[in-house]
Formats: structure tokens, sequence, C-alpha cells
């Protein structure tokens, strides 16, 4: 493990050493190419040099410090010294958010991200009228916001997909076990409460897209056995801000703030 004497007497931005997330294995001695993009703004925003240390994480190894070994024409090599800190498990929820507006969008990503979502899976129903996604655009924000909260893995985004497929296959899916907090704008059970009451079992949250959910689908929504319909208080909040409500009950409730 890195001493933090040794982190300290390293470069930082600010007060924290630089992180960049990798898809390569990382391993002692191991080489680690960033991006071209990665390498600019190592080099050109950040003016690191050779041997020049910062932190990187790939979600798989845990976070390692590494030095840049070369800084070249089209990019920089870095060679991973040591591990600063094993791998942990994320905490177990996942965000469901109907596709709203761009910027709403990438605020719920970014700040879902920052609260520790495992997984994020973007959601269309009846009254979705949201911005054509863009999804490298919302992994992009995810890796950032990773980076800088500590975070030692990206929470993966998926497609959008039709609310009536998603809630078709969750009993025969990977979310069978887990309960669904559809969190309704018409009222619901007091969200702390239900998310206390259940205990530490998995959960993914619902958010639905502006104007709410249609009566249809709220109908089909409280009659599942999966689900729990829930009230974020007595007014009605933006789907980022909900999101974001939800997220912090849920770590409030049964998450890992209190490590």
């Amino acid at each position: 493990m890195v001493d933090d004497q040794k982190l300290d007497s390293k470069r930082r931005n600010g007060d924290r050493m630089i992180r960049l997330h990798v898809p390569q294995p990382l391993s002692a001695g191991a080489a680690v190419l960033p991006t071209l993009d990665q390498s600019r703004y190592l080099t050109q925003v950040m003016r690191l040099k050779a041997g020049d240390a910062l932190l990187v994480f790939n979600g798989v190894d845990g976070e390692w410090r590494c030095t840049v070994a070369e800084v070249l024409k089209k990019g920089v090599v870095l060679r991973a010294e040591e591990q600063a800190r094993p791998q942990t498990i994320v905490p177990d929820v996942h965000l469901l958010i109907a596709v709203v507006k761009k910027s709403a969008l990438e605020f719920a990503v970014e700040k879902a991200t920052e609260l520790g979502a495992a997984r994020i899976g973007l959601v269309t129903t009846r009254r979705t009228q949201g911005d054509r996604v863009r999804m490298d655009r919302l992994e992009a924000i995810a890796v950032e916001s990773a980076e800088q909260t500590g975070r030692l893995d990206v929470p993966a985004i998926d497609l959008p997909e039709k609310l009536e497929t998603l809630l078709d296959g969750w009993d025969a899916g990977e979310d069978s076990r887990r309960r669904l907090m559809f969190c309704d704008e018409t009222g619901g059970e007091p969200a702390m409460a239900a998310l206390t009451a259940a205990g530490g079992m998995p959960w993914a949250i619902l958010i639905g897209p502006e104007g709410g959910f249609a009566p249809e689908e709220r109908d089909r929504l409280r009659a599942l056995p999966f689900t729990t319909a829930v009230s974020l208080g007595p007014r009605v909040l933006r789907a980022d801000t909900a999101a974001t409500a939800a997220l912090t009950l849920w770590q409030a409730a049964v998450g890992d703030w209190d490590r």
C-alpha cells in the first residue's frame, strides 16, 4: 500500500492527486497508455512531466499510483508502481430514469455517479419528450465524476429501454431479486420509511419523465409485486432533482455513508 507521506509529496490537483480512469489491466510494473485526450490533459492542462505521479483505476484492480514514464509526441506512457487502494464493492443500488432533456439527464448521471449508483438505466415512457441521447457524452460525464469523487469504478449506463419491456423482463432477468422503488409524484409511502423497513435488500430506483407517468403506467407499477410506490415529499420535483433526492435517501437509510 502507498504511504500517505509519499502521496503528499507528489504533484496534486489542488489538495488531491490527479486521478485517471483507464481500461487496461493494472499491476506492478505494467505500462499504461492513456488516450490521446487524456495525455493532452495530463501534459498540457496539468503540466505533468516525466517522473510525476498520479492515481489510476480501472474498476477491477483497485487504485494504483503511477508515474509518467515517457512523454511522447502522441501521448504519454505511465508505469504502475504500487497499489494505493484495493478494489471495493460499490453500493448495490441502480438508478432507472426516464429520458429527459439533455441538461437534466446529464446532471442526473453526474449526481448518480457521485452518490454511488452501481448502474444507470435509461427508460422511455409514454410521456418521454427528451432529446436524442448521446451515450458517449453520458459515459464521459460518469467517468469524470468517478475520477473526481474517488470512486474505484464507473457505473455502467444502459441504452434506453421501453418501460413495458423493462417490467416484462424483471422477474426473469438479473433484477429478479431487486426491489423497485417507484417514485410516484401522486403520493406513496415515505421513501425513508420504505427503505428502512426493507433493510439491506438490493434496490432499483425508478424516476419518471417530465409530466409524470401516464395513468396506465402508474397503475401497472402499483400492481406489480416487486415495486414499492414512494413519495419524495409534498413538492413535485424535476426528474434530475428527484433522482438525486431518492439516491440520497437510499444512502442515508441503507447505503455506505456510515463507512
